[in-house]
Order: structure tokens, then C-alpha cells, then sequence
């Protein structure tokens, strides 16, 4: 076989996996629903795989559910305007972005005794822990900066200043992390030790970028915009190797690298799953119904399980997407 036969063959099998793949879907649905009592606003949620708990952020407090009895075990409370938690497993330790008190409150992931707060910038949004400088980053989006808290003590170390109002935000795990800007349209890359700005790369034709996950390893971020497009980016580059379109009003990614399956979360009710068929090819597969406003949410890498916020009819309720 000559070398432009065998190309052909190639480019057949390539196009043969990625119609089989998108005709098949994800097989993920809808499969149960949590309730989840009194009222007040959400964001962020964040699971625990190893202690099965997941962690919602609900108005002034943060709910945690047990996720094997399937119902709330506990609170953390007075954390006015919470946005998100981040979780340090090696310390023991979880930590809330506040941003109507501008601080984060630490607490016991054990058992969830309030340990302090700390100060941060104005309106601690998205909030994160980077394992490898063992920081946690709130992204203050009225203070346009990032401020890096000591893990293990809870002392603040320094602050990054970003030059916009950072949305979400992921780590590598090898010294580097990535924050959208969403007003900017770009995505920031800083030094998490160093505290120091390395590089701000355009996003376009992503316009409007709040939702990101991370592929460690092939060094992938996936990057969803409000103007309904999904970029695909070099994590060394920051260069947008591919767009696809997306639902409205994406709010939130995950990424599930034994399966090599993207999804965003959208305002819309639905979740858009995109399928990677090499680091720089992905293919869409499937468009799963979920409910309207249900657009934060969060991945359990041990059941392969989509965690979303939302409201039905008054009530207050997490779902639990699967398959």
C-alpha cells in the first residue's frame, strides 16, 4: 500500500470512530433527583469522591450530602454569598469563596467544624486548590486578582493581579493555573508559586469564557463561552485548536479522561458531551436534557457521575446524571 492509500485508510477509520461514536451518544441521562431543603441562590458544587460527599453551595451556606444515603449530613454556615468550595485532601481541610464578606471560611472536611476565615479580594468568586504549590486560589472578580491561601495553615501568601474579572479556573497539578477573564475574552496563565502573570492568550472566536476544565495530561483546556462555542486550547500555547457549538449560558465543564469525554453545562437545561478522539480532535455526541438554570456543576471521577444545582417549582434540589 502506497502512502496516500494509507492515509486515506487512516483518515476512513478516524471518520468511520467518530460517526460510531456520535451515533451511539453518551448513554448518560438524568437518573435521580436530591432535595434538597430551603431557599436562597446556588453556584459551584464540588464532590469528595473518597468520603462520597458532595459539597453545594446554597445562598449563605453550603450544603453536604452524603451521596450514598443520598441526603444532607451537615452544613456550613454564615458563608454570605458563597460561590464555591475547594477541597485540600492532604490537610483535612475545605474552603469556601464568600462574596458578599469578601473571606473564605476554613473547615474541618471530617468533621465540618468551622476552623476561621480568612480575608480575601472583593467578591470571591471561583475558588480552587492547586496540589502543586498546595495553595488554594479564590478569583476575586470586583477585585480582578487571585489570592493565594496557604492550604495547610490558612494564611493568605500573596496576591495575583489579573487585569479583568476571572470566572473559572483550573490547575495542571505542575506549577501553572489558568483562569478565564470573562470580560477581556482571553485566558491567564500564572506561576501558582511565583504568584507571577506568564502569559494572557485571546480566545476568539470564544467570546464571553466563564466555564473550564483541564486535561493534564495532554495538556488540553476546554474552555466554554457565552457566545455558545466551546474552545478547545493548548495549554502551553494558548493557542484554540477547535471550536464547537454549545447550549446558552454555559456555566460550568468537566472533563472524564478515562473515557475522553468533555461536558458543559448550560443555563439552557441541557449539557453538551463532547467526545475526544485525539488531544487536538473532539467530535459532539451528545446533547443531554437536564433543567432549565441547572448550569453549575461537578464530575465524580470514581462513579463517572455529573453532580447540577437547580430549582423546580420552589424546591431546592441537586440531579444526579448517569448512566
Amino acid at each position: 500500500m502506497n502512502r496516500c492509500a494509507r492515509a486515506l485508510t487512516v483518515f476512513a477509520v478516524l471518520i468511520t470512530l467518530c460517526l460510531s461514536a456520535a451515533a451511539a451518544g453518551s448513554g448518560y441521562k438524568v437518573v435521580k433527583k436530591i432535595p434538597v431543603a430551603g431557599e436562597g441562590g446556588w453556584d459551584y458544587l464540588n464532590v469528595d469522591s473518597d468520603a462520597h460527599r458532595l459539597y453545594v453551595s446554597h445562598g449563605t451556606r453550603v450544603e453536604v450530602i452524603d451521596l450514598d444515603a443520598e441526603k444532607v449530613v451537615g452544613q456550613i454556615p454564615d458563608t454570605a454569598g458563597v460561590h464555591g468550595i475547594a477541597l485540600a485532601p492532604e490537610f483535612g481541610r475545605g474552603y469556601t469563596s464568600n462574596g458578599k464578606s469578601n473571606n473564605s471560611t476554613i473547615f474541618d472536611t471530617k468533621t465540618l467544624k468551622i476552623l476561621g476565615q480568612v480575608p480575601t479580594g472583593n467578591k470571591p468568586d471561583a475558588i480552587i486548590y492547586d496540589p502543586a504549590s498546595k495553595r488554594v486560589f479564590t478569583f476575586n472578580g470586583d477585585g480582578k486578582s487571585a489570592t493565594a491561601i496557604n492550604a495547610a495553615d490558612g494564611k493568605v501568601v500573596g496576591t495575583v493581579d489579573l487585569g479583568g474579572g476571572p470566572e473559572f479556573a483550573a490547575a495542571d497539578g505542575a506549577g501553572k493555573v489558568f483562569v478565564n477573564l470573562e470580560e477581556e475574552n482571553m485566558t491567564v496563565a500564572f506561576d501558582s508559586q511565583q504568584l507571577k502573570v506568564l502569559n494572557k492568550w485571546p480566545l476568539d472566536p470564544c467570546k464571553t469564557p466563564t466555564a473550564m476544565a483541564i486535561d493534564r495530561k495532554n495538556r488540553r483546556l476546554f474552555i466554554g463561552c457565552r457566545s455558545r462555542v466551546a474552545a478547545i486550547v493548548n495549554a502551553d500555547t494558548g493557542k484554540v485548536i477547535q471550536t464547537l457549538p454549545i447550549g446558552d449560558h454555559v456555566d460550568a465543564a468537566a472533563f472524564d479522561s478515562e473515557a475522553g469525554l468533555v461536558f458543559f453545562s448550560n443555563g439552557d437545561g441541557t449539557i453538551n458531551v463532547l467526545h475526544q478522539v485525539s488531544p487536538d480532535r473532539y467530535t459532539a455526541i451528545d446533547t443531554i436534557q437536564t433543567a432549565p438554570r441547572a448550569k453549575t456543576m461537578t464530575f465524580d471521577p470514581a462513579t463517572k457521575r455529573l453532580y447540577l444545582s437547580t430549582a423546580e417549582a420552589g424546591q431546592f434540589e441537586v440531579l444526579v446524571v448517569g448512566r
